[in-house]
């Protein structure tokens, strides 16, 4: 069975932010809330890197470890989505989540923010695939629809890589070993035809 995992090429981001928009926009996510983002590291200087990110669908999930009333859970494909029935909106998930994934859909005082809202790889919920009570709540399924996330289909350089972990993780190895020979230097061997000696 595929484990299903997000990875960005910080190498390859250009932060259009195409991926932050297609998410938003296919799963009808309301103002406010983001379940993708892209963040800039040393913005404007030397060694700048930006990385798309969201609920990366961990192995060991934080945010199901604390979650008191077992709504966040994990699919057989190792995809880590949450009931809005059974969440009480209590944001343990919020403060587990190294990546700040989970994120309550209004502003206001405990109680009034409602229940967490996070990244659901583009698989939906637990009601019925492809139903419009799914939609509702979660967003669209691609992944029933043989589908990958959209914020991965829609990013122009393809620095976001999502699907099989094992088939991501060969694709962005390949990646790395095109890239510096030796030195750092990006595309060394491309551009001038020859190998850095080591």
């Amino acid at each position: 069975m595929a484990r299903m995992k997000f990875l960005c090429d910080a190498d390859r981001c250009i932060e259009c932010n195409a991926c932050v928009t297609a998410c938003k926009n296919e799963n009808e996510v309301p103002w406010g809330i983001n379940r993708r983002r892209v963040v800039t590291l040393n913005d404007g200087l030397p060694g700048e890197r930006s990385v798309s990110m969201a609920c990366m669908h961990c192995t060991d999930a934080p945010c199901q470890a604390v979650c008191p009333t077992s709504a966040i859970f994990t699919t057989a494909d190792a995809v880590v989505l949450h009931s809005k029935d059974i969440c009480i909106g209590c944001g343990y998930c919020f403060y587990a989540c190294p990546f700040g994934a989970p994120q309550y859909p209004k502003v206001g005082n405990f109680g009034s923010r409602g229940k967490m809202d996070k990244c659901t790889f583009c698989a939906g919920g637990p009601e019925t695939d492809g139903s419009r009570e799914e939609y509702e709540k979660y967003g669209a399924n691609r992944l029933a629809e043989g589908k990958l996330p959209l914020c991965a289909e829609m990013c122009s350089t393809k620095s976001l890589l999502a699907g099989d972990g094992e088939i991501i993780a060969q694709i962005y190895k390949e990646r790395v070993l095109k890239r510096g020979y030796g030195s750092g230097a990006w595309g060394w061997k491309t551009a001038y035809r020859e190998t850095i000696a080591s």
